[in-house]
Formats: structure tokens, C-alpha cells, sequence
């Protein structure tokens, strides 16, 4: 059953299905985590473009790697499209349109399926660098649950 069907095909109050997908507990990890990033967005940002081409070089073309500036752009980008993100898993119902688009949006990039994996390692990567011994077991998994929650989504959105 896909993530979408989970979430809408069940006649069970949305606010319930809710906290089956994503615990409270994870949300409000992930959502305490992040704002200890925030005040180093463009570091992290830096940190999870280094992290991802290290993964995988292949993935170099599909960013504006060889401009700095344009690099910056992107990073801010990025930590903005993760921050609202974050902020919307309290309202998962309209999050998931959004990423649906965005995971739409990203074919047009040449995304593809396996990316996401790729680009989910480097985010880990990017919070454990980030946050040092705050990134404890418990926030590495609910970031990994709803990490792989919303490439789900944007994965079944886009192919």
C-alpha cells in the first residue's frame, strides 16, 4: 500500500491517520532538531552539497557546482524548502501537496528515484556534522522516518 493510500485511502479521521504516519514525538524531534540548524543554514548547506557529491560525483551536473555564488543560491534554497518542510509536518494533510509538486518539479531537474537515498544519507550526514552529539539516536531515526516519508511521497507524485 503507498504512502498516499495509507494517508487518504481509509476512512479513519485524517487526524488519526496522522499520528500513525508521523508520531508526535518524531515531529516534534525533527522540528527541535532543525532549529538548531537554522542559525547555521548556509553552513549546513555547504556541508550537505560537500556531503552529497561525495556520494555520488554523478549528481555534480544537475547543480551550478563550479559557481560559488550560484552555489549559495542553492543552498539557501534548499535550507528554505527545509524549513517550511519542517514547519509542515504540523499540518501533514497540507504538506503533502506540496511536496508532491515538488517531487514533480524535480523530474524537470533530472532527478531520479535513486537520488533520493543518496540525498536522504547526505542530509543525515549533514545533521549528525551539524549538531554534533545533539544528534542522538532517537533524532537520527525520526529524521530518517520522516526524511523517507516525504521522498515517498514526492517519489510516487513524480513517476
Amino acid at each position: 500500500m503507498s504512502f498516499l493510500s495509507k494517508l487518504f485511502g481509509k476512512k479513519k479521521d485524517v487526524a488519526v491517520e496522522e499520528k500513525e504516519i508521523i508520531p508526535a514525538k518524531t515531529v516534534e524531534l525533527v522540528q527541535t532538531s532543525f532549529e538548531a540548524v537554522k542559525p547555521i543554514a548556509a553552513t549546513a548547506a555547504e556541508i550537505f552539497y560537500t556531503k552529497l557529491f561525495e556520494l555520488d560525483p554523478n549528481l555534480k551536473p544537475l547543480f551550478p557546482a563550479a559557481d560559488e555564488d550560484k552555489m549559495k543560491e542553492q543552498g539557501n534554497k534548499l535550507m528554505t524548502m527545509l524549513s517550511a518542510a519542517v514547519a509542515g509536518l504540523s499540518n501533514i494533510e497540507a504538506l503533502i501537496p506540496v511536496l508532491q509538486d515538488l517531487g514533480k518539479r524535480h523530474v524537470a531537474y533530472r532527478v531520479e528515484k535513486s537520488h533520493y537515498d543518496t540525498v536522504g544519507a547526505a542530509l543525515l550526514g549533514t545533521l549528525e556534522a551539524g549538531l554534533g552529539d545533539d544528534f542522538t539516536p532517537e533524532i537520527k531515526q525520526a529524521w530518517t522516518d520522516v526524511y523517507g516519508l516525504m521522498a515517498s511521497v514526492m517519489i510516487e507524485a513524480a513517476y
